[in-house]
């Protein structure tokens, strides 16, 4: 089974790897607008599209196909956050002249190949570049990026061969200035990315009306050409788990992804946040629905967006939360638009956190009911 998650970097990771365990061809589409974190220091100095939540799929698709070795470690590690700035330089000239001992051992060839990638990045970067907290992986594939001449595509593929991954991960776009800001519902405006994460709780009492994504002169970003070419090609299309209005609706404001959507005949399936966040507090999985149906439409969409929803069934008669957030209740109404699918989905080690096999398997299921009745 062919399975596109659109998805952020790291919310479906048990979904994924429960995927990948089962031997479905999972392609991963994930944002390329995130403003914060390691990203962000490599953005604003280099001027390319975040590489984050790209790196963070690629890393649990080793892991769930089982290639989790001296490669992935490396391409995990992350630098110190507590030193000083030159310290943590240093750090980074640990791994750049191949002193790690994780790097010793490997064949030269690929060690060869991974210290040029740093060592490229090392000098796009600059001696000024602040390098705490950064991750290597980052650093590597943003290296293997300048070396193919900005083609984050081949970056990607180099970076999977590097690693032994089957599975594919790609941005929705590959734009490099992407701004993503949402529109409150007294009509203020918050961007980028970053700051509509982590909103006051104010704002989030205001709620999101909706959002958009624009690079340089407001136009429309354009759909990666890997991603059209997976969405053509699936046997099911899943949004979700994730940050609702930060890493899954606007994948559809990237012009040629509604379109793609439309053309593709098999089931597209939305998945339930088991929790709210700071961009849903408040909400019910029927308000999460109704916000994908808005820019649905606002894109070109015309029938509804989606064929099935999986809902979490919240057990509790009263509010619970996990940590700072509730659940996300399931309020949604009968309907033929859609085949709804409650189930206990939450993970039962990992609260607030899908059980990855339990909604694995409902996916195949799908699948596999869709290609055997001909679905439409």
């Amino acid at each position: 089974m062919k399975i596109v998650l659109f998805s952020g970097g790291s919310a479906c990771r048990s979904i994924n790897i429960a995927l990948s365990q089962s031997g479905a061809e999972v392609t991963r589409v994930v944002p390329a607008w995130d403003s914060g974190g390691s990203s962000k220091a490599i953005r604003e100095r280099l001027g390319i599209l975040s590489v984050g939540d790209i790196r963070q799929a690629l890393m649990t698709m080793a892991h769930g196909e089982g290639c989790a070795g001296d490669v992935v470690k490396i391409c995990n590690a992350r630098l110190s956050s507590n030193l000083g700035h030159g310290d943590a330089r240093n750090e980074f000239q640990f791994y750049c002249e191949g002193r790690h001992p994780l790097l010793e051992r490997m064949d030269s060839g690929l060690r060869g190949a991974i210290l040029n990638y740093l060592n490229t990045f090392a000098s796009a970067a600059g001696s000024d570049f602040d390098f705490r907290h950064g991750s290597i992986g980052n650093f590597i594939l943003t290296g293997a990026c300048i070396a193919h001449n900005g083609d984050i595509n081949t970056a990607i593929f180099v970076f999977r061969k590097l690693c032994g991954i089957s599975g594919n991960v790609w941005p929705s776009s590959v734009d490099n200035d992407l701004v993503l800001s949402a529109t409150l519902n007294d009509g203020r405006t918050l961007m980028p990315q970053d700051i509509i994460t982590r909103m006051s709780a104010q704002d989030a009492k205001t709620a999101v009306a909706r959002v958009d994504l624009a690079g340089a002169s407001n136009r429309a970003p354009l759909v990666n050409s890997a991603v059209f070419e997976a969405i053509a090609q699936a046997d099911l299309i899943a949004f979700g788990p994730g940050s609702v209005y930060t890493s899954l609706i606007p994948h559809l404001l990237v012009d040629g992804v509604i379109a793609a959507l439309k053309q593709v005949d098999c089931p597209k399936v939305l998945i339930g946040n088991i929790l709210q966040c700071r961009e849903t507090l408040g909400s019910t999985l029927e308000d999460v629905l109704s916000a994908f149906d808005l820019h649905w439409h606002r894109g070109g969409g015309s029938s509804d967006m989606f064929s099935h929803v999986l809902a979490n069934r919240v057990l509790f008669p009263f509010e619970k939360t996990v940590g700072d957030f509730p659940y996300l209740v399931d309020e949604l109404p009968s309907t033929p638009s859609y085949e709804l699918i409650r189930g206990e989905f939450e993970d039962a080690w990992n609260r607030g956190q899908h059980d990855g096999e339990a909604i694995a398997a409902h996916l195949l299921r799908i699948a596999s009911v869709s290609k055997g009745s001909g679905y439409a």
